[in-house]
């Protein structure tokens, strides 16, 4: 929260021009980055091709980056490579590239470039174990083309930012040999029960990424029909993908297992308002702020020793912040008095703008700006509280590691909340997680 009046500054844009692969991810892209689309095969050819590059052209011509297609592997040299932000698999099948090629990709991942897989890139390269990891898994099977229902997991990925926590949709479901949810961040997940033919025991991850040796790593299972390539949900599912990618959005696609939801979009429960101010609970599981300063904060649970994960969004130059360790009460001032702020808006000073401890300790501002996505988009925090230090990680990025030394301000035992600064700021919360983790002294 600011304890004064609003800075006012100029909004942040959400630039969608494309910076070199070789220089460092950012939200604010630089003109020149292009995307290779390569879809050779040495199997199964898929009769979507020509539908799938041809979309990934027009998302590209209005995305900002340019696309270029082939399907020779002639391509992949070192120095051609350099040319490219990502490479985007777009079901290739089998053996496609020799040694030599195999090589020059990896060298190209590990010096950050970008893997987009696209459905029948699972089938392909299985004796290539580098490609193996970076895909994520490879294909094993799949039933006949049919509606299901996809667990949209991820909301704060801008691949499955625009979706409903659930995505009904026909395609073809492949079954994969292995899971990857211990190696790579899941965005979506099959519902087993609502379609016939899957074999992964109701755990059926469908779409996810990762930071991959060096380089980023996005796949989807989906996109073997030629419907798929004309439905907007699936292109701005592909469209986000290809932007993380490239290092146009920033994202957390580190493994994450093991956490609860405190708040997932469908109740309350447990919650308490303090203050006039309040949020708003809209019909996909967003909470918006609403009127004058308030505190939102999880009355169910005191927590100690925990990783607490959500996603949030500002507008404009908003102002909000999420508390931690404070005690209970129905004065919003309290947590403020009593807690710490992680705080939210971007335009403050450095000790109270985004990923500071408000007012104790600024975020490392070079990183900060190279994970943070600008208004409009979402963003995800993890603050991880273990004994009196605390963490903060902006996605994905570590960008504060603080300790706390005033027993005043205890982080052993308290809550957990999220602020309504004022009546004039925008600001969106949704998909708050926790993950209790096992005490820690000082």
């Amino acid at each position: 929260m600011r304890a004064t009046g609003r800075l006012t500054t100029a909004a942040l844009g959400a630039a969608l021009l494309l910076g070199s692969v070789a220089g460092p991810a950012s939200s604010h892209p630089a003109e020149g980055k292009r995307v290779l689309v390569f879809s050779k095969t040495a199997g199964f050819r898929h009769d979507s091709i020509p539908d799938g590059i041809a979309t990934v052209k027009e998302l590209g011509a209005s995305g900002g980056f340019a696309v270029d297609a082939t399907e020779d592997a002639g391509a992949f040299t070192a120095k051609n490579l350099r040319r490219y932000a990502a490479v985007v698999f777009l079901s290739t099948t089998g053996d496609v590239l020799d040694d030599t090629q195999q090589q020059a990709f990896e060298g190209y991942i590990r010096g950050g470039g970008g893997y987009v897989g696209v459905h029948a890139a699972a089938d392909t390269e299985y004796d290539w174990a580098f490609y193996g990891g970076l895909a994520g898994a490879y294909f094993q099977s799949h039933p006949a083309i049919q509606p299901a229902t996809v667990n949209v997991e991820d909301r704060g990925h801008p691949a499955t930012s625009h979706l409903a926590r659930t995505w009904d949709r026909t395609d073809e479901w492949y079954n994969y040999r292995s899971n990857p949810r211990e190696r790579a961040h899941v965005l979506a997940s099959l519902d087993e029960a609502s379609y016939t033919g899957g074999t992964m025991n109701g755990d059926h991850p469908i779409a996810w990424c990762q930071d991959y040796q060096g380089g980023r790593a996005f796949y989807t299972g989906g996109g073997h029909t030629k419907e798929s390539y004309a439905d907007p949900a699936f292109r701005q599912h592909l469209l986000g993908g290809i932007r993380w990618a490239v290092g146009d959005a920033q994202a957390d696609c580190r493994p994450e297992n093991g956490y609860r939801p405190i708040f997932d979009g469908t109740s309350l429960d447990g919650w308490s308002q303090a203050g006039p101010g309040s949020f708003a609970l809209s019909e996909d599981g967003t909470l918006t702020s609403t009127g004058g300063m308030g505190m939102l904060w999880y009355a169910g649970q005191s927590f100690g020793s925990y990783s607490l994960k959500l996603d949030w969004k500002m507008d404009g130059d908003d102002n909000s912040g999420v508390f931690v360790g404070f005690p209970p009460s129905d004065d919003p001032w309290s947590a403020v008095n009593n807690g710490y702020e992680i705080q939210i808006d971007a335009t403050d000073v450095p000790e109270k703008t985004t990923g500071s401890v408000y007012g104790f300790q600024s975020a490392d501002l070079k990183k900060r700006d190279r994970a943070l996505n600008p208004p409009g988009e979402w963003n995800t925090y993890e603050i991880r509280v273990e004994g009196e230090r605390l963490r903060i990680w902006l996605n994905g990025v570590k960008i504060n590691d603080y300790t706390n030394t005033d027993p005043a301000r205890s982080l052993r035992d308290g809550h957990v909340g999220i602020q309504n600064h004022g009546a004039d700021d925008q600001v969106s919360f949704r998909d708050i997680r926790i993950k209790e983790l096992p005490a820690k002294g000082r």
